[in-house]
């Protein structure tokens, strides 16, 4: 039997846009609705072209150049709203209008101010001239999950015959359930031509369940989800499609449905929203996040090393990230230490690994996180201190950017090395943490590229206030560095030359 195909309608560009601090430039758009037609959404909701001149020619842009899937805008009930959707997405070859009005005793009362007939009247007519200009419509009954479900049929059946082809039932505050949602969808398969139209779910996440509701919908007759890449969108967010996605995909023998979601980008997809944003993808972030396959435990990591099935239900590399990640801290195990030794092409005995065990809680306890490169120092006994695995250190940092004059940014940089010869050079860069980074490449010798860079603030620390870490790639090879001082400079700087140390200790071990 063919599973049922589950359409994913992307609303990144729209519904997720509209969050606070995640506006995005027409570029930033094109950017991203690029890594959705790679990602192979059916559907691509690009704006609001009535909001904004901006929103416009960003939706326009959008139709331009995607081919592939279908390039929507979204329009209120209103003549000028939908003529002004259908003239923003005239040049696209797959092309959706996406009506919506409010339904709910709220809405009517205190935002329209209108009767329920007239609402009625105003869906018939104007979903009527949405299909007048395209040959596909949807309609969403805004605030479906709080309207009367009378009321709500007699909308979504209004919808239909005026020739709405998809009917979205959006649960716009987040306030349903998943047992609630799925039997409104199971309810909703009664209404007069039901059978005739895709039904589709827009869940936001104010209570959490987002996801879950979405999937709820599903299994009660849904065939479309209204998603963004890392759940972003009004208020607390949207169904994040990351999540909704690998569920279906992971628990096809419960869900019995499938996406067109070619899976391995989702990976890259979500780290250019945060790179487009400015918005960093949270560590903890389900499917995307730096942890979803990162291990510390030792339990878990005896287990993982194993067999990955123990705690790792998809594979890292099934959403585009390279692999899974076993993180060595305090709370890591013997285990874990002997594979990353082995990893690194040394070895050690098991009285050699008990020795070196020890002195390795004492260093996770005193800096969190122990590095490929301080492995490698207690391993062949470097008399190197704790927190300054390789040969570099930080003496000076200077970085200028004059972002009023055509000034290319700049930084000088000085390094001590462990022989105590000291160096300084200054580069030039796109920014200033990039042309620090080019000037510590200089001085140690590799050539590299930053891949990450996260800083965090945390006022209440007594001692080491940022904290920052960088992911940076020598020779095809990843390594991370990560400090924490006082000040964001110094921590940036610091993480990078934690980093090129990192890799200047491989290189020296690959050759020993």
């Amino acid at each position: 039997m063919t599973e049922p195909h589950v359409k994913i309608f992307d609303t990144t560009l729209r519904d997720g846009e509209q969050a606070p601090g995640f506006s995005m430039s027409t570029d930033a758009k094109l950017t991203m609705a690029r890594c959705l037609r790679d990602l192979n959404v059916d559907i691509i909701e690009a704006g609001f072209a009535a909001a904004s001149p901006g929103d416009a020619a960003a939706v326009r842009a959008v139709a331009e150049e995607i081919e592939g899937p279908t390039i929507c805008s979204l329009a209120r009930l209103n003549a000028n709203d939908i003529e002004a959707a259908a003239k923003s997405l005239e040049p696209a070859n797959n092309k959706r209008i996406h009506t919506f009005i409010g339904t709910s005793p709220t809405h009517r009362d205190f935002k329209l101010k209108m009767s329920k007939e007239q609402i009625l009247n105003n869906i018939s007519e104007l979903v009527g001239l949405a299909c007048s200009l395209s040959d596909d419509v949807e309609f969403s009954p805004e605030d479906a999950i709080r309207t009367e479900r009378d009321y709500l049929c007699d909308a979504v059946q209004t919808a239909i015959e005026a020739g709405a082809k998809t009917i979205n039932i959006p649960d716009t505050v987040g306030y349903t359930t998943p047992e609630e949602i799925c039997d409104l969808f199971q309810f909703l398969q009664s209404v007069p031509g039901a059978g005739d139209v895709t039904f589709s779910t827009h869940c936001h996440d104010d209570l959490g369940m987002a996801v879950a509701n979405s999937l709820a919908a599903v299994r009660g007759g849904a065939r479309q989800i209204e998603c963004a890449v890392n759940g972003i969108g009004e208020r607390a967010g949207n169904c994040s499609l990351e999540e909704a996605v690998m569920a279906l995909a992971t628990r096809k023998d419960y869900f019995g449905a499938a996406t067109q979601i070619d899976t391995t980008k989702i990976f890259i997809a979500s780290t250019t929203l945060a790179r487009v944003t400015h918005n960093p993808i949270p560590r903890n972030k389900a499917i995307v996040g730096k942890n979803a396959f990162a291990h510390e435990a030792g339990i878990h990591q005896h287990g993982v090393l194993a067999n990955k099935r123990t705690y790792e239900i998809m594979d890292a590399e099934s959403v585009g990230m390279p692999s899974n990640s076993i993180v060595l801290g305090k709370h890591s195990g013997k285990h874990a230490l002997r594979a990353r030794i082995e990893s690194l092409d040394l070895s050690a005995t098991p009285e050699r690994l008990d020795e070196i065990f020890v002195k390795f809680k004492r260093l996770a306890d005193a800096q969190r996180e122990v590095t490929d490169a301080d492995v490698v120092r207690l391993v062949t006994g470097s008399n190197q201190k704790p927190g300054r695995a390789g040969p570099w250190r930080l003496r000076r940092v200077e970085m200028r950017a004059e972002l009023d004059e055509d000034i290319i940014p700049h930084a000088r940089i000085g390094l001590e090395h462990e022989n105590g010869e000291r160096r300084s050079v200054q580069c030039d860069g796109e920014g200033p943490f990039d042309a620090a980074f080019n000037a510590v490449c200089a001085i140690a010798g590799v050539e590299g590229y930053i891949k990450t860079l996260d800083i965090h603030h945390v006022a209440a620390a007594e001692d080491g206030i940022v904290r920052a870490e960088t992911l940076i790639e020598v020779d095809g090879q990843e390594f991370m560095g990560a400090v924490r001082e006082v000040d964001v400079a110094h921590a940036a700087v610091g993480a990078f030359v934690a980093a090129v140390n990192q890799a200047l200790a491989n290189t020296k071990t690959a050759a020993a």
